[in-house]
């Protein structure tokens, strides 16, 4: 976190209902359509974290017996899973290895088949792999095949370090956290409905299954003309995510961009000098966050051990069958650096 975020949080608390708090509510959801590049109005920042923001897409928008089409090829696509069983729908699933992109043909076929779909979902930036998800391509499939179906997109790893353009990849409702690429502590699920994802919420046959995410309630208290109250908002935290945004902002996107693509790529090719392989398949590796698979004789366990305790870097392990055998090297917001690169590849066994 860069300290002025950490001071934004420690500013004198306001109301929940204080104009104050209230204008800057209004300030947060405007500069969070401009990171999510569209003209939704229901944008906002929800309390919780991503997997708040997976919850509430989802139970906002599917009730028993629906079906939902979820491209899985890593942990996060598993959860997606997961969710929708819990809200009563079907899962068809379109599959890619560990490693490699969904195929938006494979998607195809299944849309074919299950055209009566309510909601696709997919994960942009496979945390647990490294792998960059092809949103602009998805949509297009989704909108010809099943123009009904809601577009959700898992935007936690990928929002201000990649571009995430909701209007025109044909995006309903995407959530994110503000702990990634934003570099504002975890607490916070920016989060974006298209006005067609939020008339299927009012719209629904049964009541939303949780109270605390349902954003027809939760969107009264968004509006300016009503401001009914809902739940006491985390003020301290969305302080931090005030000034967090406006960093971003004031970098520029395209800027944030190129620079987590340049110490991502960096890093990356350095590892594969050293004997690294990596994970993600070439073509859609994220820069934010490098999979790589351990050389013969390097132990898992000892070396990240040695870096978290000695050099204070912290490193992620691999997750399911990849347990042991991959790391997980996040370079995401303040840390998008070749001072960060450095430090890391000094670090790291020859």
């Amino acid at each position: 976190m860069h300290p002025d975020v950490l001071s934004a949080m420690a500013l004198p608390l306001t109301g929940h209902l204080d104009p104050y708090f209230l204008a800057i509510l209004d300030q947060i959801n405007e500069m969070l359509r401009t990171v999510f590049v569209t003209q939704n109005l229901l944008t906002f920042p929800l309390s919780g974290t991503g997997s708040a923001g997976l919850e509430a897409a989802l139970v906002n928008t599917l009730e028993t017996g629906d079906t939902a089409v979820i491209c899985v090829n890593g942990v996060f696509g598993e959860r997606l899973c997961e969710v929708v069983k819990r809200c009563g729908a079907r899962v068809e699933r379109v599959e890619a290895p560990w490693g490699q992109p969904i195929s938006p043909d494979d998607l195809a076929r299944t849309m074919q088949r299950f055209p009566q779909a309510r909601l696709v979902a997919a994960v942009h930036a496979e945390t647990s792999t490294g792998v960059e998800n092809n949103p602009a391509a998805l949509g297009r499939v989704i909108r010809e095949h099943a123009p009904d179906a809601l577009f959700v997109l898992d935007a936690v790893t990928s929002l201000a370090g990649i571009p995430v353009n909701l209007d025109s990849c044909h995006v309903d409702i995407c959530y994110s956290g503000t702990q990634k690429c934003l570099s504002v502590p975890p607490g916070l699920s920016p989060v974006s409905f298209s006005e067609r994802a939020f008339a299927r919420c009012q719209t629904r046959t049964t009541p939303t299954q949780s109270w605390y995410l349902d954003v027809s309630l939760i969107g009264r208290y968004l509006d300016a003309s009503q401001r009914a109250y809902h739940h006491t908002a985390p003020i301290s935290a969305l302080f931090g995510l005030h000034e967090g945004l406006r960093r971003v902002l004031n970098e520029g996107l395209e800027a944030r961009y190129r620079r987590h693509r340049a110490a991502g790529e960096r890093l990356q090719q350095e590892l594969k000098k050293r004997g690294y392989q990596l994970f993600a398949a070439e073509g859609a590796r994220l820069p934010q966050l490098t999979s790589v698979l351990l050389p013969d004789g390097v132990d898992d366990a000892a070396v990240r051990n040695k870096l978290l305790h000695e050099q204070g870097i912290e490193i992620g392990g691999g997750l399911g069958a990849y347990a042991g055998k991959l790391w997980r090297i996040g370079l995401m917001g303040e840390n998008a650096t070749d001072e960060v690169v450095d430090r890391l590849l000094d670090a790291l066994p020859s």
